[in-house]
Parts: C-alpha cells; structure tokens; sequence
C-alpha cells in the first residue's frame, strides 16, 4: 500500500546528507559510501511505487493512495508502512553497512600485507 513511502524519506535524507558531505572532504568511509545507499534506497523505492501503481494502489488523484480515504483502510496503511517500510529501510541500511565494512576490509589488507612484506626484505 505505502510500504514504499519510508524507504522513500530515508532516502531523501541520505540525499541531503550525500550533497552537504560533498561540500567538505568525507574522511568517515561511510560518509564517502553514502551514495551507495542513496541509490539503493531510491531504486527500491521507485520499483514499490511502480509496482504499487501497477496494482491501482496509487492513484492520479487525491489522496493518491487509495487506502488514505478510508480512515479504517488508513489505519491498516499506517501499520503496513511501520512494519514492512521500516523493516525494508532497515534491512537495506544494514546491507549497506556490512557492504561498507567488507569494503574497507578489502581496502585495509593490500596494506597490510605490502607492510609486511617490506619487513621482511
């Protein structure tokens, strides 16, 4: 119904943070993955949508979402969006996490292995 509306406003936070962090150097490695995220989250959100429209959820009048004019269908709106929108938000920001992580491990161990080996010479 709106699951994809969180996602969404996730989204556009990542994006203000992604364009305020370009403005001065990113020295946090997540800071400098943010787009990673911001297009993960924008994607996901743009495919729910579509596939909420293709479903007639979405609609090209007000209140747009069919189920926001029945406050009984509201109310079921509201707890999709705080179950599976959130939970999607959260799955995708943890993926991104450990994405961010791992690449920082592959980053570290060239180094460390090139350290050690110009010890041992």
């Amino acid at each position: 119904m709106a699951c994809f509306i969180v996602p969404a406003a996730e989204a556009v936070v990542t994006t203000v943070i992604k364009k305020t962090s370009e403005k001065k150097e990113a020295t946090n490695i997540f800071l400098s993955k943010i787009g990673w995220l911001n297009n993960m989250l924008w994607g996901g959100s743009a495919l729910l949508a579509f596939e909420h429209l293709w479903h007639g959820e979405i609609v090209p009048w007000f209140p747009f979402l069919t189920n926001a004019a029945n406050p009984v269908d509201m109310a079921e709106m509201l707890a999709e969006m705080a179950t599976s929108g959130v939970g999607m938000a959260v799955l995708v920001t943890g993926v991104w996490a450990v994405m961010v992580k791992a690449c920082e491990n592959m980053e570290k161990t060239p180094v460390k292995e090139a350290v050690a080996e110009k010890a041992s010479i």
